[in-house]
């Protein structure tokens, strides 16, 4: 099946950097491949259960308007799973929110999926381990 797409150039000049680096003959395939892998940790982050320990670690534009009060909000929402956050200043554009969240993950997935949807927000990675557990799952999110 065939479908197209607008991506701002500066992504697909990024995208097709990567292609080249990796090796790939095609677009159409580096897409493929990305989409599977989209998929896959989508599918991890859902197939997790029970007590979980974690890190959300979210880059946001702290420019666009809002995004500050919309992060804080949500996190008030989450204040039993939070334990704590730390904010980063990366760049005069970009700031790096770090949460540590502990708790079911219903709840923690309902934050990080809440926290991705916000306008302004570029990237989410959520890292996850059972509390008594030595497995480990990495969702991410561009």
């Amino acid at each position: 099946m065939r479908i197209s797409m607008s991506l701002p150039n500066k992504l697909l000049n990024e995208f097709d950097d990567v292609l080249r680096d990796r090796g790939y003959q095609s677009r159409s395939k580096g897409i493929r491949d990305a989409l599977k892998d989209y998929i896959l940790r989508y599918q991890w982050m859902n197939d997790m259960e029970g007590e979980r320990v974690g890190v959300i670690a979210v880059i946001y534009d702290h420019h666009y308007v809002g995004v500050m009060e919309s992060m804080t909000d949500i996190q008030h929402d989450y204040r039993d799973e939070i334990d704590a956050s730390l904010h980063i200043h990366m760049s005069d554009k970009y700031c790096l929110e770090v949460i540590i969240v502990k708790g079911d993950v219903i709840y923690i997935r309902e934050l990080t999926e809440k926290l991705m949807r916000l306008k302004g927000v570029e990237h989410v990675k959520l890292t996850s381990a059972g509390t008594g557990e030595l497995e480990k799952v990495s969702i991410e999110e561009n």
